[in-house]
């Protein structure tokens, strides 16, 4: 029997609800700027052995909970479980980056493609959510992620890292219907991935669209956001998630925002590039923000954190709806410190906002 929530800031704060404080977590908030986390990866042995094992996984969900008092717990994976289950043959280069030993290229590698089965080839995700939700004993709740169609295309047609995915875009331009073909079969496996861990105990799910602002207004719409609507309106047919708030993440799209909120997620991620309190106008007021703070200010003093803190609760203002959070994530070279800097000045600010 899971333990009820102690903690329930983040839920109210998606459901545009009043809470005391503004919620807080960190994209990448369990990562390499933690010294545990470094040892626990080197004990694991490489970063696809840490993912791949749930108890370890759990140990770095919970390490940055230890340390910081953030109002949410986020399982700790990879964006691209779903394509190297899929067979791709995914590894990670020492400094370079995931690599595919099978990229998708061609209208044949697409049709080998299908839904993986989640309790088997990703059973070591679900068993870690379900380690991760039994071990935070109600404390906070758990996010659940994936990547969205657009960025898992992105990666499993390129073969690799890039800077403009020109490859995948290639096939948008030249081999449209293969694209589209690709990108459903990713929104499927995507969707079914998420009701999975839903069944497992997560409490709030997350696609993570890192690519999509490299598209044009029009290949977007086409590309991406048409997949991640196909995946919100799948989640909320299936009884196991149709009750989580969805949050979708799209970097670099911030000219979408109204139609990202058109498509029933509870709430959308924003980076640094827009002021939230503008975001705020534009979505004005059907789904709740998360975000913004550009993540290099982890780099500066901690009076210029909370600082920019401050100011980006002040641009949210005083209304329901905002969960704090980076523009992106945590880069390997901030001082933990500083993390608890900016954690505990949310908090802090956030009730003053309230008259607290």
């Amino acid at each position: 029997m899971l333990t009820p929530l102690k903690n329930d800031r983040l839920l109210r704060a998606l459901r545009r609800e009043p809470v005391d404080t503004t919620p807080v977590w960190v994209m990448r908030q369990a990562g390499r700027y933690l010294p545990e986390y470094r040892a626990t990866r080197a004990k694991a042995g490489s970063f696809m052995a840490l993912a791949q094992n749930p108890e370890l996984a759990c140990e770095v969900t919970l390490q940055p909970l230890r340390r910081f008092e953030l109002d949410a717990a986020i399982l700790f994976s990879d964006i691209l479980t779903i394509p190297d289950a899929m067979g791709l043959g995914l590894s990670f280069a020492q400094g370079e980056g995931p690599q595919f030993a099978r990229p998708v290229r061609t209208r044949a590698d697409v049709d080998k493609l299908g839904v993986p089965d989640m309790e088997t080839e990703l059973r070591y995700v679900m068993d870690a959510v379900r380690v991760i939700r039994r071990e935070l004993d109600g404390s906070v709740p758990l996010i659940g992620f994936s990547g969205s169609p657009w960025t898992l295309a992105c990666y499993m047609v390129e073969g690799e890292g890039s800077r403009d995915f020109a490859t995948a875009k290639a096939m948008c331009w030249n081999e449209p219907a293969v694209a589209h073909k690709l990108l459903d079969t990713l929104a499927r496996s995507v969707a079914a991935y998420l009701s999975a861990q839903a069944a497992a105990g997560a409490q709030v799910l997350m696609v993570f669209d890192t690519w999509g602002g490299m598209l044009s207004p029009a290949a977007y719409r086409e590309f991406s956001l048409r997949y991640m609507a196909q995946v919100v309106d799948a989640l909320k047919a299936d009884p196991r998630a149709r009750d989580l708030p969805v949050i979708l993440f799209s970097k670099g799209a911030n000219t979408h925002l109204q139609a990202m909120a058109d498509t029933g997620c509870a709430a959308l991620g924003v980076d640094w590039t827009i002021d939230l309190g503008d975001a705020r106008q534009t979505v004005n007021g059907k789904v709740a923000l998360q975000g913004n703070l550009d993540p290099a200010v982890l780099r500066a003093s901690p009076e210029v954190i909370r600082r920019e803190v401050r100011n980006v609760l002040d641009s949210y203002g005083n209304h329901p709806g905002h969960v704090f959070n980076l523009g992106h994530g945590v880069t390997p070279e901030v001082d933990p410190e500083h993390v608890k800097v900016l954690v505990d000045e949310v908090h802090a600010y956030g009730r003053v906002l309230r008259g607290g």
